[in-house]
């Protein structure tokens, strides 16, 4: 019994889930929601506290139920291709599998709307991209790198939903994401055969310009900018190592490697942007996650 709660525990990637939560985190810094929270922790209005749990929880829900319909519309390849995974392996069936999934994304709709309409409605908007990743998007060659980003970008800003006005204010952040995770997408695509080369260095350059741009918000957003600096650094450190050997190598274990740095560094990439609107205690609190997904990660794949 339990190794077969394990094997359904494996289809919904608890370590990814844990970035995933770090998104939200990250919106709410950019809605100013934390200030809002350690105000509310010495005068008692508890009404931030359980937004930050109902979108946390809300997220959890989304991204597990959407990488397990990604692993129920693989199932027939990964027979081929890694039939180790709990489905093609008869760990998981694939009727539980869907009925886990539907059950994850029903939960985490419930919880958006917990919060506000606008957070439901982007929730669904999350579900359904989703979806259409898993049984459509990844198939696609230029648009499916956006769909996986776009994704990401809606969990971002349903982190801001808190503050409802933020959307058309600060909405053009999902853009840092997006382009993010687009650049993980095109190079996990060598994951299986390798030999793609000019999507490494492109993903390279897609992240290049994610430092860039959290630079410059940061230099714009406050006079204490250089606060992001080690956090850039770090983020430095965990990305590029992997995937210069990942370049040089071309090989399918290390292009994994790179892919499954950059999945868990989202964690840094939300620390700095929350740290360039809130400061570096906020940062700091949502770098916490990181030993969190690591550890995770030893026990759960990845990619």
């Amino acid at each position: 019994m339990a190794s077969k709660l394990f094997a359904y525990l494996q289809l919904t990637r608890p370590a990814n889930v844990v970035t995933a939560v770090a998104d939200i985190w990250a919106g709410f810094a950019l809605a100013g929601a934390w200030d809002t929270l350690m105000v509310n922790w010495i005068y008692g209005d508890q009404t931030f506290w359980w937004n930050l749990l109902w979108l946390s929880l809300s997220t959890i829900g989304l991204y597990g139920g959407g990488v397990a319909f990604n692993d129920i519309a693989d199932a027939e390849l990964d027979a081929i291709e890694r039939p180790e995974r709990p489905i093609p392996s008869g760990r998981a069936s694939k009727k539980g599998a869907m009925l886990m999934a539907s059950l994850l994304l029903l939960a985490g709709i419930a919880c958006a709307f917990q919060v506000n309409q606008l957070a439901g409605l982007l929730s669904i908007g999350v579900a359904g991209c989703a979806l259409l990743y898993d049984y459509w998007g990844k198939h696609q060659h230029y648009f499916g790198p956006i769909n996986m980003g776009l994704c990401r970008a809606g969990n971002l800003l349903l982190g801001t939903t808190v503050v409802p006005s933020l959307i058309q204010t600060q909405g053009y952040l999902g853009a840092l994401p997006l382009v993010y995770v687009a650049a993980i997408t095109l190079i996990s695509r060598g994951e299986v055969h390798g030999k793609n080369r000019n999507a490494l260095f492109l993903g390279g350059a897609m992240y290049a310009s994610i430092f860039l741009a959290l630079f410059l918000l940061a230099y714009q957003k406050s006079p204490g900018y250089l606060q992001i600096i080690p956090f850039l650094a770090f983020l430095g450190y965990r990305l590029f190592p992997p995937l210069v050997q990942a370049i040089r190598t071309q090989e399918p274990k290390y292009i994994g490697k790179s892919v499954k740095a950059a999945v868990l560094s989202l964690i840094l990439v939300n620390a700095t942007l929350a740290t360039a609107y809130s400061g570096w205690p906020i940062g700091l609190l949502i770098l916490l996650l990181l030993p969190l997904s690591l550890g995770l990660a030893k026990k759960f794949a990845v990619t």
